[in-house]
């Protein structure tokens, strides 16, 4: 098994790309090891000294580090555990995994229209872009002309994640949508 890795604008992330399906269809960011109890493969990689972050897309695992590790000293192991648990068969989640506390849209049922072009923005224009990089975008909300986005995986705490919530998809929703003023984080 041969598993390729790609950077990320994300200088703690690196993206892992085992040539297989990960997560088809969904995505799933764990933040600590607590959160890595449903993984049995999120759990071995939280056990590596310095592993901060592990996100699932549909056909890579990004994993973020702590500022004072060094890649070159836990990309081994990650690589070792990652490849480990695809050549075990093993299931990738314990059980069936809750949506993450917090994942709860709010919007005005006035505003549905909108919120629906919203969405469909973001799932045909930006998520793709943002899985390319190691991340995902999801929406939370709509509120008094600001749009709510959770980033996810890479794309948190990535320095790059400010201009592209403001100069990507903050133009781009303005572009097709009047009603949209701003875009800011959750």
């Amino acid at each position: 098994m041969f598993i390729q890795t790609e950077t990320t604008p994300n200088p703690a992330t690196l993206k892992f790309l085992p040539g297989r399906a990960v997560l088809p269809g969904d995505t799933l960011d764990m933040r600590s090891a607590e959160d890595a109890e449903i993984s049995p493969l999120a759990s071995a990689l939280f056990a590596v000294d310095g592993v901060s972050g592990v996100f699932y897309g549909a056909d890579f695992i990004a994993v973020t580090k702590d500022e004072q590790v060094d890649w070159q000293f836990i990309k081994p192991a990650i690589l070792g555990s990652i490849m480990e648990h695809f050549m075990s068969g093993g299931p990738l989640l314990a059980g069936e995994h809750e949506e993450q506390v917090g994942d709860e849209e709010f919007f005005d049922e006035s505003d549905t229209q909108t919120v629906e072009t919203i969405k469909e923005l973001l799932e045909t224009r930006v998520r793709p872009a943002v899985a390319h990089d190691g991340g995902d975008i999801a929406f939370r909300g709509f509120k008094d002309g600001i749009v709510y986005l959770h980033m996810r995986g890479a794309c948190a705490g990535c320095p790059s994640s400010t201009a592209t919530l403001k100069n990507g998809i903050q133009n781009l929703l303005r572009h097709f949508l009047p009603d949209v003023e701003e875009v800011r984080p959750v």
